[in-house]
């Protein structure tokens, strides 16, 4: 069963096109590493709960849209091995410091998972 790397993160809505070109960059770098699959999914019917929600849980503001991420690898120890060189690329440098992102990073989360059922 496949390993999956979640990510989920505020981005403002001014700062759309920003975060696709930098997503695209990133996209590649992963599959260049060797990620089997890399997604970047902007909010679409996404509603505020009473108790939770995706904008509950990145304290999501008026001017902004919510983005979740995957990338799917072989296994944990694959996307150990990605991840490790995705981090030394130099292509994602300017990454590295999150006052460069177009998204408030102190807001993003982000997990492993392993697959629990795949169809």
């Amino acid at each position: 069963m496949a390993y999956v790397d979640g990510y989920v993160l505020p981005v403002p809505k001014s700062s759309i096109a920003k975060y696709k070109e930098l997503a695209a960059r990133a996209a590649e770098v992963w599959r260049d590493h060797g990620a089997l699959q890399y997604r970047e999914c902007i909010a679409d019917d996404v509603k505020s709960g009473e108790v939770t929600s995706y904008p509950q849980s990145v304290l999501l503001k008026d001017d902004e849209t919510v983005v979740i991420s995957f990338v799917v690898f072989n296994s944990r120890d694959h996307r150990d091995e990605v991840n490790a060189k995705v981090m030394s690329d130099p292509r994602l440098a300017d990454m590295m410091d999150t006052k460069n992102l177009p998204f408030d990073a102190k807001r993003m989360f982000w997990g492993g998972f392993e697959v629990l059922v795949e169809a």
